[in-house]
């Protein structure tokens, strides 16, 4: 394969995206950068290259929009949970056994890994977000570490072995030749049992300072963080807003800033929370109930805080204070983990079972959003009534503006990998039907393989590392083939067998494009849930993982030879 200067400039942007990630800077702009140079080298064409940066970015929210819509599928239950209170009934039990912050990250680690192993992450992630996050940020455990636990139990372990559904084996054991999958499969399960027994460790020595004693506090601040993040560019609109009056020289005879508000344990919001806004605005003062009375005139009021009247409105303008409906709070607090126990169960059924359809991967993680939905919409009618129509609907709109809040920073950047791979190239780049699209990252890794010495060991990490850089289009199993391939053919010289290499090869590609190492991947789900940054949970997850990687490596060779 001859290397044209277009796989150059994208191999360019790749290092310098992993440079800007390392110094810890935003890389967005250095990915629309990279793509447009990439598109307009490989086209010739300044046409291309302009508009590439828009496909690119359209493409990888094709691909990942299924990501967002659960995120905001159950982000808008919650929100309905909340209007009942049955969010914190919900998650009072789980306080018995995850009554600190280390219980709650081995708890975690078991349950996400045991769910996962069975039907894989992309259902697991917001099962354990609905139920089991809210109570590990009470416990003291920090939201990026519950990140880290959850994606290195699911998307690393569980996913990487793929034990139990046993489709990653299978691409490996085929592309290498091997007739018995058993050999690739029972070596990828003991191998990523090591990788993740190391991450966990050295995340868990990472942590182990961080964590803080139990507090209600502490899920009422993570509640609130959306609020706080806007609550300086409402404050501004309100000084501007002449019919409420001088919220800047209010701001200089004491008022503080709305970031500052105190959490009620409500996450910030409630009928009240406009209204203590525009109180806070015009000087600090005034009760609870002044603000209540301030909020139910705001019908221009929104449109002094940059809102339409009858319009969508901020998510944080939908938190709802709980209304005393103790019936139907405790019933939701029971039917939500009812319903998903079920789910569960039925998946370990139809997977060990020839006669109850199997589900798997977007088909799991559909029944899931459809039960968030159905839960949302009885939640709200049994709030609010006659107007659930409408509660609903805000409902919905805070689900989808939280998770492109959240996630859509991620385009871009999964848009410049997506130019690289074969299945995504053609659309972003233009190319016709009965036109070859470029795969700039898969011809990288095959000349790359070409370079590796005929040792054993060297071997072993050097594929490792190739299912490592395969795995950066965010996809999780497309690298497999290669690695499985590259197994097969290097077995002989390095003198370490093919299901071993085949394996190893398995460890690296679906532990970085799973889900652990790469922020467009599936790790989004997992980020969206957690209410942190994916290009934050990422660079926490490097080293750890990268460490157990090469530790598996070694020890793969040494164990099976």
């Amino acid at each position: 394969m001859q290397l044209t200067a277009a796989h150059w400039v994208f191999l360019a942007g790749v290092v310098v995206i992993l440079a800007t990630m390392v110094m810890r800077k935003n890389i967005v702009v250095p990915a629309v950068v990279a793509t447009f140079l990439t598109a307009l080298v490989w086209s010739g064409s300044l046409v291309t290259g302009l508009a590439s940066v828009f496909n690119a970015s359209l493409a990888a929210a094709t691909a990942l929009f299924n990501i967002f819509l659960i995120i905001a599928m159950v982000t808008a239950m919650l929100r309905a949970l909340e209007g009942l209170g049955s969010d914190r009934r919900m998650v009072a039990p789980f306080r018995k056994v995850m009554r600190n912050a280390h219980l709650s990250w081995w708890t975690l680690i078991i349950v996400t890994y045991f769910i996962s192993l069975f039907f894989w992450p992309t259902p697991a992630v917001p099962l354990v977000g609905a139920v089991l996050i809210p109570v590990a940020i009470r416990s003291g455990l920090r939201p990026l570490a519950i990140g880290f636990t959850i994606a290195v139990a699911g998307q690393g372990m569980a996913l990487s072995s793929d034990y139990i559904i046993g489709v990653a084996p299978q691409l490996s054991a085929t592309t290498a030749g091997i007739e018995d999958v058993s050999l690739v499969a029972d070596r990828a399960l003991v191998l990523s049992l090591i990788v993740g027994a190391v991450a966990i460790a050295i995340g868990y020595v990472m942590e182990f300072r961080k964590m803080r004693k139990p507090s209600d506090a502490l899920l009422a601040e993570w509640e609130s963080a959306g609020d706080r993040r806007s609550a300086s560019a409402d404050a501004e609109a309100i000084e501007d807003a002449g019919d409420l009056g001088g919220g800047a020289a209010a701001r200089r005879s004491g008022g503080r800033p709305t970031g500052d508000l105190p959490s009620d344990g409500t996450g910030g919001g409630g009928p009240s929370t406009e209204g203590q806004r525009v109180l806070v605005g015009v000087g600090g003062a005034g009760t609870r109930d002044q603000a209540q009375t301030v909020a139910a005139h705001l019908g221009k009021g929104r449109a002094l805080i940059g809102t339409p009247a009858g319009g969508p409105v901020a998510p944080e303008a939908h938190t709802i204070h709980p209304v005393e409906k103790p019936v139907a709070s405790k019933a939701f607090a029971l039917l939500v983990p009812l319903a998903y126990l079920a789910l569960v169960v039925y998946l370990i059924v139809a997977t060990v079972s020839d006669d109850v359809d199997d589900l798997q991967g977007g088909d799991a993680a559909a029944l899931v959003g459809g039960i968030a939905i159905l839960v949302m919409f009885g939640a709200a009618f049994a709030r609010s009534g006659s107007n659930f129509l409408e509660t609903a609907a805000d409902h919905i709109i805070d689900g989808l503006v939280f998770a492109f809040k959240a996630m859509g920073v991620v385009l871009p950047i999964a848009g410049f990998f997506f130019i690289g791979s074969g299945d995504y190239s053609g659309q972003i780049l233009g190319v016709g039907e009965d036109e070859a699209a470029p795969s700039l990252l898969f011809d990288l890794v095959t000349r790359l393989q070409e370079q590796l010495p005929e040792s054993g060991m060297i071997t072993a990490l050097g594929i490792m590392l190739v299912g490592v850089v395969a795995g950066l289009d965010g996809s999780g199993f497309s690298g497999l083939p290669l690695t499985g391939a590259l197994a097969g053919s290097l077995a002989d010289g390095s003198g370490v067998s093919s299901p071993t290499l085949a394996a190893i090869g398995q460890m690296g590609n679906i532990w970085s494009g799973g889900g652990t190492l790469v922020a467009w991947s599936s790790l989004l789900a997992v980020a969206g849930f957690c209410r942190v940054s994916a290009v934050d949970l990422a660079r926490m997850l490097f080293l750890p993982v990268m460490a157990g990687l090469v530790v598996a490596s070694v020890l793969g060779v040494l164990i099976f030879g």
